[in-house]
């Protein structure tokens, strides 16, 4: 897979040399603030499968470990990424030039779902995190 995406404006555009390794849907808070939606979706890869071509994400720690970023000139939520996974970098699935091409396997932070929100699929669901393992 090589493919583009980038943010809403334009400033901020990268490359991926790969297919992600995990996708999910995330119905945390900081998710559904940061988004202004009720979940956000996201997929994950190894930090060196992901090329940034223009522009320059900018980072807040939303939390100790966790660092969001967006672009500074349109505000577009890009990524997310755990201090303590240093070699990993999580995206936004519809920051994809075609976010048709990547599908969530699952929703986390299911306790955080807005009420009015019914998941119609049959995806695992998670209360918090994913289990490792």
């Amino acid at each position: 897979m090589t493919t583009k995406g980038g943010c809403h404006c334009g400033n901020i555009r990268y490359q991926l040399s790969a297919d992600p390794f995990d996708a999910d849907y995330c119905h945390c808070l900081d998710c559904q603030k940061t988004s202004g939606a009720p979940f956000g979706a996201w997929m994950d890869f190894k930090a060196e499968q992901v090329t940034w071509l223009a522009g320059e994400v900018k980072e807040y720690a939303s939390s100790d470990n966790i660092r969001r970023g967006f672009c500074p000139e349109c505000g577009c939520t890009l990524t997310y990424r755990s201090t303590q996974y240093p070699d990993y970098l999580t995206l936004s699935i519809c920051s994809l030039d075609d976010a048709s091409q990547i599908s969530p396997k699952y929703h986390i932070h299911t306790q955080s779902r807005q009420p009015w929100l019914t998941i119609q699929d049959s995806l695992p669901r998670f209360l918090r995190s994913r289990p490792q393992g």
